[in-house]
């Protein structure tokens, strides 16, 4: 029998039972950008997952019509998660008519999510400068090269294009920051923390937004 005339997969067979420890009001911390710090710190140093910060963005236009797609984490501190990215791409479009988003860490080795809603606002000039300067060279070029979600003819086109910025920018000369590309910072209004737990009775603790400016915390059904 041949790969190809093997039976197809079924999702629905695919079971994980998961053993791990719970998660307990008592165990959260104040914000939920600490309790953020501290899953962020295990995933990396001690579950050494392949890029913990890549997060699932969820956007809606004006219309409600999503789409989601990876990203990478840059930055978060109690006043939002920050990414970066072309001004003209259909995130950013999306968030330009419905600020309103989803991020979605999903940590499945250690049988833990993280979701967070918000509003995404941009970054300032120089916030987005500084950033860029960390990038490496040829990532500062991708920057200019990629007109993000335009549909292009060929791959060729593409290489194309960073070759000619190679050329005019080459290693060790300051690229500028591209006018129409930076960042985005998303205020939290609420952040689950999702770890799950034998039988599907996971734990789901979610932190919401008070108007005074402090969190409530509040246990979810699985």
């Amino acid at each position: 029998m041949t790969d190809r005339d093997a039976a197809p997969l079924d999702p629905a067979s695919m079971r994980k039972q998961y053993r791990a420890e719970g998660l307990a009001e008592s165990d959260l911390a104040a914000t939920p950008v600490a309790q953020f710090a501290r899953w962020f710190q295990q995933a990396a140093t001690e579950a050494h997952l392949f890029e913990p910060n890549a997060m699932v963005v969820s956007t809606a236009n004006a219309e409600g019509h999503p789409s989601s797609r990876t990203v990478l984490l840059k930055h978060f501190d109690e006043q939002g998660f920050v990414f970066y990215t072309n001004y003209d791409s259909r995130k950013a479009r999306d968030l330009a008519e419905n600020p309103y988003l989803s991020l979605l860490f999903p940590w499945h080795p250690m049988a833990r999510q993280v979701i967070v809603t918000g509003i995404a606002r941009r970054t300032g000039r120089d916030e987005t400068a500084a950033y860029f300067r960390t990038r490496p060279h040829g990532s500062q070029l991708g920057a200019w090269a990629s007109a993000q979600s335009s549909v292009i003819a060929t791959r060729a086109d593409l290489d194309a294009s960073y070759a000619e910025l190679a050329a005019r920018y080459p290693e060790g000369e300051q690229v500028p920051v591209p006018p129409n590309w930076g960042g985005f910072r998303v205020a939290p209004q609420q952040v689950e923390f999702w770890q799950g737990r034998e039988n599907r009775l996971h734990d789901r603790l979610r932190y919401v937004a008070e108007a005074d400016g402090g969190w409530r915390v509040e246990r979810l059904s699985p």
